[in-house]
């Protein structure tokens, strides 16, 4: 069985380790991103997802990606995370991270679930901060939520139809997205962890195996599996 795996964002991070996982679960990869996936074997499709019209000029170099698999597994994987709150937010940011976040995971299933097939899936990643908030992140924080809704629609939309979605929804996860979020600081390091049952940062190569059983297994259909060792309430 020819089998795909489309993602969009995996030239670091959790896209990263989830390629690496699929390839050596004898899928083909296709990365979507403006930077490429360094791995060998992987396609990578150089779009700049920020664009509103990289939908038109993608269409055709998409299909022809996609064309004569089995399954496909799509994988809505890349964002950006800035700091901002609701004091500062600005418009542009807001729609850049949305853009990013959100608008390109909705262009990205139009163009794709044509050549989707019976057994198909789409995954979403989205956040802890989808369905909680932390103050400082205010845009990334309101896109994971619209991602859950977004995977909670799209599972509504495609009944009838033999293609499934889950939404995962990791915690702190070891990435260079959260380094650079957090900058030099350790304290926030050890503030973070301090919120984990288990006391560390998740590994990307977690999340990854958590899209893999998503994505096989259609009784995960229009699920939020939080996959973050463990949130301390307080």
């Amino acid at each position: 069985m020819r089998k795909l795996l489309l993602i969009s964002g995996a030239s670091k991070g959790i896209g990263y380790a989830t390629v690496k996982l699929f390839l050596d679960k004898g899928h083909q990869v296709v990365n979507v991103s403006r930077t490429p996936c360094d791995i060998d074997g992987v396609s990578n499709l150089a779009i700049d997802l920020m664009q509103r019209d990289w939908p038109d000029m993608a269409a055709d170099t998409l299909r022809i990606a996609c064309e004569d698999y089995e399954r496909i597994a799509l994988v809505h994987n890349a964002a950006m995370m800035t700091k901002d709150s609701v004091s500062d937010l600005r418009a542009d940011s807001l729609r850049d991270v949305l853009e990013l976040n959100v608008v390109a995971a909705a262009q990205l299933n139009r163009l794709v679930l044509p050549m989707m097939n019976d057994g198909s899936s789409i995954i979403y990643i989205s956040s802890t901060l989808g369905t909680k908030a932390v103050a400082g992140t205010h845009a990334y924080v309101v896109s994971k939520h619209a991602m859950v809704g977004q995977m909670r629609a799209t599972c509504q939309d495609l009944a009838g139809t033999q293609i499934h979605t889950a939404c995962i929804c990791p915690g702190f996860t070891e990435t260079e997205m959260l380094q650079q979020h957090l900058g030099k600081n350790p304290d926030l390091h050890d503030q973070i962890t301090a919120q984990v049952v288990l006391g560390r940062l998740v590994q990307p190569h977690e999340i990854a195996h958590t899209i893999w059983f998503a994505s096989q297994n259609p009784v995960i259909n229009g699920a939020l599996i939080d996959a973050n060792l463990g949130q301390i309430e307080r």
